[in-house]
């Protein structure tokens, strides 16, 4: 077994946990010692650059920290992915905590710049004392679940819609938190700040059945109204 499949191996049986640092002494015998110590290394780092974090994070208390009010040295690159689906992975293994997901997603933030009139889009996590680089395949957040406020209302446009995303945020469709769709076609909803969360296909069929079609400029558009205010799903 080589290096690199004996790492995998063993980083894949448990993540955040001392039994891991068990399962390298128990390969040791096929191992020699210096790739033992490099891996011991290795985990170690790992576990150092999320506790890191971690522990930066839990003095802040309030669901969402003051993101905004900080200005920390950038810190380089951490292995975090979001993938489109909207799971988080560190390293390749995916994140079984909610929690610190959660934790986690309250301090990113989305940082838009342009290079050769080219729109770049990074993200990062921030804490008080360090600003460190993720991935993210297409949205944060993903929009799994919503609801009417008010079914008493007769008329749908004087009706409110709430949003739930995969990490169960939850707010209004309204002007400080707008749907827009694509060129492609795909919808995203403004969650805070200029984060993103992508409207998953489901819910996306569920708007088609009660969206209203309204004769517009670019033909007839697919309206959803909510707290007052008319989104467009598209046009055909």
């Amino acid at each position: 077994m080589s290096l690199k499949q004996t790492l995998g191996v063993i980083y894949r049986v448990t993540f955040k946990s001392d039994f891991i640092y068990d399962c390298v002494e128990s390969c040791a015998s096929i191992l020699n010692q210096r790739d033992t110590n490099f891996i011991l290394n290795y985990l170690y780092k790992v576990d150092m650059s999320l506790e890191l974090l971690t522990t930066q994070l839990k003095t802040h208390t309030k669901k969402l920290p003051p993101v905004e009010l900080w200005d920390p040295p950038y810190c380089g690159e951490i292995d975090i992915r979001i993938k489109a689906n909207g799971d988080w992975f560190y390293n390749e293994t995916i994140f079984k905590r909610l929690s610190l997901v959660k934790l986690f997603a309250s301090v990113l933030i989305k940082e838009v710049s342009t290079e050769a009139n080219n729109e770049v889009v990074d993200y990062f996590l921030v804490t008080p004392v360090e600003k460190v680089k993720i991935k993210i395949d297409d949205a944060p957040f993903i929009i799994t679940q919503w609801q009417w406020l008010d079914n008493e209302a007769s008329d749908i446009e004087d009706k409110t819609m709430k949003v739930s995303t995969n990490l169960d945020d939850e707010f209004m469709l309204d002007s400080e938190h707008p749907l827009t769709v694509t060129k492609e076609g795909d919808l995203y909803v403004t969650v805070r700040r200029n984060l993103l969360a992508k409207v998953h296909r489901n819910v996306y069929y569920q708007w088609v059945d009660i969206a209203q079609q309204v004769s517009t400029e670019k033909g007839t558009e697919l309206i959803l109204s909510s707290a007052g205010c008319q989104f467009s799903l598209g046009s055909f």
